[in-house]
């Protein structure tokens, strides 16, 4: 059952003040607001007091103030001008110094600039937040927009090196594939390329009702933890990515197939699939990462051994 803020409950007033902004479909808006969704989202994080904690897509303050509380800085983006408006007469003139507002689209911003040490001409909370937490991996949250879901993960993955996790919201469908296991009906791209970068874990799902205006589908919030050390390399990610996506293009047909018909990848022999240890009748589906690396490399030997020729 769905679980509204009571009167006692310390969000009730925040969200209160903001009861008035009115959700905007073109930024993708669906608020939060079930306290107990919100306190199962903000305990599995595991936040530590001096965690550089980035929050992306904020809408009206849910989980943000309960985050605040449980760390020394954070940043907001938030492309909303009126809400992240709202947010800094709420919260940033809160009696909270190291916590930083900006308002601008999550898809171009630079997340480095976030991690390198501040600059000597920066200066009022954004120059603060960063001196108490330059140099440490980046904790990001967030009720992702659904419409810009896709890009921006993979937006995020050209960071990987400089975050620690990831806790996002999204639609449970678009979590179950992300988070499938090799040789189900829903393992696809996103499956091999966010498990080539990071660790995947699904970790609740969250009721339509706990949103307002309440979304046309159920959502679940998952962990991305991008691998200190991947287990295994591609010799070009651009290539690899390039596989992936052909290949689970043509799902239905054998690897085989895929590579005799598609203009972008080279023709792969009989001899070129034993090579490497995968059956040439295989279909996308039935391959692991691994599997995903080996046939890349493979096709960047092929790529350059035509170069050579």
């Amino acid at each position: 059952m769905t679980q509204s803020f009571s009167n006692k409950h310390p969000l009730h007033g925040t969200l209160q003040k903001a009861a008035k902004h009115q959700p905007r479909k073109r930024f993708g808006q669906n608020f939060l607001h079930d306290s107990s969704v919100i306190s199962q989202i903000v305990d599995s994080i595991r936040l530590n007091r001096d965690d550089n904690l980035v929050e992306i897509g904020p809408g009206m303050g849910a989980l943000t103030e309960p985050l605040l509380e449980q760390v020394d800085a954070m940043t907001v983006i938030e492309l909303d001008r009126d809400l992240a408006n709202s947010l800094r007469i709420r919260i940033g003139a809160n009696s909270h110094p190291n916590f930083t507002i900006i308002n601008t689209n999550a898809l171009n911003f630079d997340y480095a600039s976030l991690y390198q040490q501040p600059s000597a001409e920066s200066g009022g909370d954004e120059a603060s937040t960063q001196s108490s937490t330059a140099g440490k991996k980046l904790r990001i949250v967030g009720n992702l927009p659904y419409n810009i879901s896709t890009p921006l993960l993979f937006t995020l993955l050209e960071y990987s090196d400089i975050i620690e996790d990831m806790h996002f919201m999204l639609q449970k469908e678009v979590v179950e594939r992300i988070t499938a296991e090799v040789g189900s009906k829903i393992y696809g791209r996103l499956s091999v390329i966010m498990q080539y970068f990071c660790e995947t874990e699904y970790l609740l799902t969250v009721p339509r009702g706990a949103f307002n205006p309440p979304p046309k589908v159920t959502s679940a919030v998952f962990r991305l933890r991008p691998h200190q050390t991947k287990p295994v390399v591609a010799e070009d990610e651009k290539v690899f990515a390039l596989v992936v996506r052909e290949t689970f293009n043509h799902r239905r047909k054998t690897l085989r197939a895929i590579f005799k018909q598609s203009s972008l990848m080279p023709t792969l022999t009989d001899a070129d699939f034993d090579r490497i240890g995968i059956a040439m009748s295989a279909r996308p589906e039935t391959l692991d990462v691994k599997d995903f690396v080996a046939l890349s490399n493979l096709v960047v030997a092929k790529q350059e051994s035509g170069l050579n020729s």
